[in-house]
């Protein structure tokens, strides 16, 4: 074999060996694609995620017109890691923070943590041990996360600043995506039940059932990128404490792959309409790590 037959053999052979690895890789899923809320990472594994929802309004059901600004931001971190060989089951616990300003103060005096009387308060309001399993062996896209929420707040509200709600929590999340053919666009969808328990006098929603259906509509224009659009519900419904409420909300964002194991997501919501409630909206950042 002379020394240009040689060489073109192995150009070619290095060629064909690229293409194949570049279409494996491309053809693995990323994170953002198979690891949907609906699925459960594996023994050995941990699902950690840091997100953080920043509320604000200016208008209400309550009144006409503006009204000064409130804000409240909420900082989550969920832990899960898996037990068992079959992806059926994950065990982990959830951190609330909260940091809350009134009074007509800046959307970002929150950061400030200042807890000035009448118009701030801030700090760790909730704990609570979770529990994601797959009822149904063969729909392994169809997931419950059970969760328990113990207050960790002595009042609710002082000198007219909410803070969170002084009450157990029984949260029973219903999560199921489907992926169309071709991997570009997935559908997913949630059904969250809240029920709240406890004196009555000491929280709003004491005594309540709070039902939140949701819609996220994903388009992937790569493995690694996602931009989406959502819709969501949410009914509170009067189980002694004589208080009902209901809101709707639109809204869209993106997440994207950062590494192997990071990803980074950010929406926005708008409270389009509602009673007994606010009409703001919400920005949110999150970061993702599955290992």
């Amino acid at each position: 074999m002379s020394i240009i037959t040689r060489n073109l053999f192995l150009a070619v052979a290095f060629c064909a060996f690229f293409k194949g690895y570049s279409q494996d890789t491309w053809q693995q899923k990323s994170n953002i694609q198979q690891y949907t809320p609906s699925k459960l990472v594996g023994k050995g594994q941990y699902d950690i995620k840091w997100f953080n929802n920043l509320y604000t309004q200016t208008e209400s059901t309550f009144t006409e017109g503006k009204e000064p600004r409130q804000t409240f931001f909420t900082s989550t971190i969920e832990g899960y890691t898996g037990v068992g060989t079959n992806k059926r089951w994950n065990v982990g616990a959830i951190l609330e923070f909260r940091s809350n300003v009134i009074g007509d103060r800046s959307a970002l005096d929150v950061f400030k943590f200042d807890g000035e009387n009448n118009t701030a308060r801030s700090g760790l309001t909730s704990i609570a041990p979770s529990v994601k399993f797959v009822p149904i062996a063969s729909v392994s896209n169809f997931s419950i996360q059970s969760s328990f929420f113990i207050p960790l707040v002595d009042n609710e509200t002082e000198n007219g600043v909410f803070l969170d709600q002084k009450g157990y929590i029984w949260q029973n999340r219903f999560f199921y995506d489907y992926t169309f053919p071709g991997d570009k666009w997935q559908l997913f969808s949630e059904i969250n039940s809240e029920l709240s328990f406890g004196d009555k006098e000491e929280s709003f929603a004491n005594n309540s059932l709070n039902l939140s259906p949701g819609l996220f509509l994903s388009y992937f224009p790569s493995s690694k990128f996602t931009i989406l659009a959502l819709a969501q519900h949410s009914q509170r419904l009067d189980l002694g404490n004589n208080f009902t409420q209901d809101f709707t909300a639109l809204g869209g964002g993106a997440k994207y792959q950062l590494t192997n194991a990071l990803n980074l997501e950010v929406l926005y919501t708008n409270f389009v309409r509602g009673n007994n409630t606010g009409l703001g909206q919400t920005f949110n950042l999150g970061l993702r790590g599955i290992f």
